[in-house]
């Protein structure tokens, strides 16, 4: 299940995020343009799941730009997808050297969460929150590790900070699971009723307004006047 869950957020990442290679202003015009056809190609390419096509532009890119953090995130992200980790932690580490960012940290602690290494999955979350602590994603993640670590304690907190940052119907759900392995039934209830009420519609947004028709003003006749 979690996999899924890893998967999804790094092709949100993955599509959403599009780099500038002109940033890298000491590079010729020529080569800049270059390189941002080979970012198109490698975009292209990995939402095609053209993995080795993609592959090869990214390394393109990094023989003429090394110091590229967005092209070793990419190709980490590149890497996860096709189940080779160890690759795509090394270029999540790499980036992460170049260019510390949280998004790096986070794919670190997924790839980490998904092979297990719950210990090292925990640091990498922590220290992306540390870095950027405005996104429920990065919550929700933390959560999941220490639900496989057993501390139920550490899930409800980030859990009631994701919700408090997206407060919307799947996060809610995910809060009640947590409270309900807690023993706490009745938060769980509440939680799935708010819920409940978000999706369904209220009997008001049902209604469907219909204009009157204006009401035609009454023309008086000018009264008579008695000479």
């Amino acid at each position: 299940m979690f996999g899924l869950f890893l998967i999804l957020i790094l092709m949100i990442w993955a599509i959403f995020y599009h780099p500038s290679i002109k940033e890298t202003g000491d590079l010729p015009t020529k080569i800049t343009n270059k390189l941002d056809q080979l970012w198109e190609i490698a975009q292209e390419s990995i939402r095609e799941n053209k993995y080795l096509r993609a592959e090869k532009a990214l390394l393109t890119i990094l023989r003429v730009d090394e110091k590229n953090a967005t092209a070793y995130n990419r190709l980490g992200i590149l890497y996860a997808k096709q189940r080779a980790y160890k690759d795509a932690i090394e270029c999540f580490e790499i980036a992460q050297s170049l260019e510390p960012s949280a998004s790096s940290l986070h794919n670190v602690g997924l790839i980490y969460y998904e092979t297990e290494n719950y210990e090292k999955a925990s640091l990498a979350f922590e220290q992306a929150l540390e870095m950027e602590d405005d996104l429920a994603a990065r919550y929700i993640a933390y959560a999941k590790v220490h639900e496989k670590i057993g501390n139920t304690k550490k899930v409800i907190n980030a859990l009631e900070k994701a919700v408090e940052l997206e407060p919307i119907p799947q996060t809610l759900k995910i809060l009640a699971e947590a409270y309900d392995n807690a023993g706490q039934t009745d938060l769980a209830e509440e939680l799935r009723k708010k819920a409940t009420k978000m999706l369904t519609p209220t009997a008001a947004s049902k209604k469907v307004d219909v204009p009157r028709p204006r009401q035609q003003r009454k023309i008086h006749q000018p009264r008579k006047i008695v000479m």
